[in-house]
């Protein structure tokens, strides 16, 4: 049965988008149908990682929303781009022009619309998983994405506003009875114990903690120019993924 896996944070620059591609790209490894769609509409990045171009021909989110194509023609096979992956990657992107992100800030566009494409296209392409790259907040889009959700996968930095506005969105999430939420720490600094961490953010929140994930030199250095998670396999950052994605598909 398939699976939608929405990937929030609080706040912006937690890491989202690279946790999101890395996430899918390991469960394609596995043979998996995965769709990715960036709702970050105002301000949308993971594109970037799968090194898909837009061009004047290719559809985007904001074109299924505005009535313009059908969700299935807003997907766009990436797999080639990415290696040794034995399933596929269909990623949905959210438009970078300009004109069209000023339009969505003008205008807003029918949230429901978003709830009946992912159901459409997760039918339609056979994906097993759908992963939702979430714009940060609690905007309307974000709600939805999170209550229709099997699982919620939520970033946190170990900064305390990182944790207070965590404890806003897991207590939404518990309100919306997202059926499995799991914290995911992410880019925490050498000198800082994580399993201390992982303790202080389970009490903290009551709430299973995937992974704590270090901060890492070689992200920086590869600037969103691949994924990470395939580009380094044995990296204590693709091994934390690697136990996300294992209680994802549990």
């Amino acid at each position: 049965m398939s699976k939608i896996i929405s990937v929030h944070s609080f706040r912006g620059g937690t890491g989202k988008s690279n946790t999101t591609a890395g996430l899918a790209a390991l469960l394609a490894a596995e043979g998996a149908r995965v769709g990715v769609v960036d709702t970050d509409i105002q301000s949308p990045g993971i594109h970037v990682l799968f090194n898909f171009v837009e061009t004047g021909s290719v559809h985007s989110l904001n074109d299924y929303l505005w009535g313009k194509c059908s969700i299935k023609e807003a997907a766009h096979d990436v797999t080639s781009h990415l290696q040794g992956v034995k399933g596929r990657v269909f990623l949905i992107p959210s438009s970078i022009k300009a004109g069209e992100i000023a339009r969505i800030l003008r205008e807003g566009y029918d949230v429901n619309l978003l709830n009946e494409g992912f159901r459409n296209v997760i039918r339609e392409l056979a994906l097993d998983y759908l992963l939702i790259d979430t714009h940060p907040g609690l905007g309307e889009e974000t709600l939805l994405s999170l209550a229709i959700s099997d699982v919620l996968v939520i970033l946190l930095r170990p900064d305390q506003q990182d944790y207070q506005g965590t404890a806003v969105t897991v207590d939404v999430a518990r309100k919306l009875e997202v059926p499995r939420m799991i914290l995911l720490v992410n880019k925490v600094p050498q000198a800082f114990d994580l399993d201390e961490v992982r303790s202080r953010v389970e009490q903290t929140y009551g709430a299973e903690v995937g992974a704590v994930l270090p901060h890492a030199d070689e992200m920086m250095t590869l600037a969103s120019a691949d994924i990470f998670s395939l580009r380094y396999p044995d990296h204590p950052v693709t091994l934390g993924l690697r136990r996300v994605v294992e209680m994802v598909k549990a």
